[in-house]
């Protein structure tokens, strides 16, 4: 059986991943190779598409948008992947950022950090988009101030709903919901 390897931007999408996909996919074999960013990633993408020798495996590329435009993000991702001889590899991108996913599930945000009252808040109108929040990391920041990112993904992967997720960005993971880019 054939491997998805998912290069990733960060260790911390690397501990989601770890805990989310066993619990959304049984059975998947999976690789997740954590970058130091977006640089190291881009830089990475063509090199390891080029040298993995392990027949059938296939690419799932994720990098934050941080602002940028999806679109052209998406397209230059694209073309590395293609460069080197890949151009079947698959690219996510989580729009704005990873923390928007915790921040469309507060019950399980709420549960992950045993405060109840981060379960209150989905219901006021700054919390109905998590996507539209333009830094969620900085509202986790503020919002719990123990917050880490390696943290708090390896918390959040053990509990992330898709079915409960307002981010319609977690819901193109798996290809039932709206993609987020390909």
């Amino acid at each position: 059986m054939s491997r998805i390897v998912f290069l990733l931007e960060e260790p911390s999408m690397a501990r989601l991943l770890e805990g989310l996909i066993p619990r959304m996919f049984r059975g998947l074999r999976f690789l997740c190779v954590p970058h130091e960013g977006k640089h190291d990633l881009e830089k990475s993408i063509p090199r390891k598409l080029r040298a993995w020798k392990e027949p059938g495996a296939r690419f799932v590329v994720v990098m934050d948008n941080d602002g940028k435009d999806c679109m052209t993000l998406r397209d230059h991702l694209c073309e590395l992947c293609a460069q080197a001889g890949r151009p079947d590899a698959l690219i996510r991108i989580p729009c704005q950022e990873l923390e928007a996913w915790y921040i469309g599930d507060l019950a399980a945000l709420a549960k992950a950090y045993d405060q109840p009252r981060l379960g209150k808040l989905s219901g006021k109108t700054k919390y109905l988009d998590p996507d539209a929040i333009g830094k969620p990391s900085a509202e986790l920041e503020r919002l719990i101030p123990e917050f880490q990112k390696t943290a708090a993904a390896r918390r959040m992967g053990l509990l992330l709903s898709e079915e409960d997720n307002r981010s319609k960005k977690l819901s193109g993971l798996s290809g039932r919901g709206p993609t987020v880019s390909v």
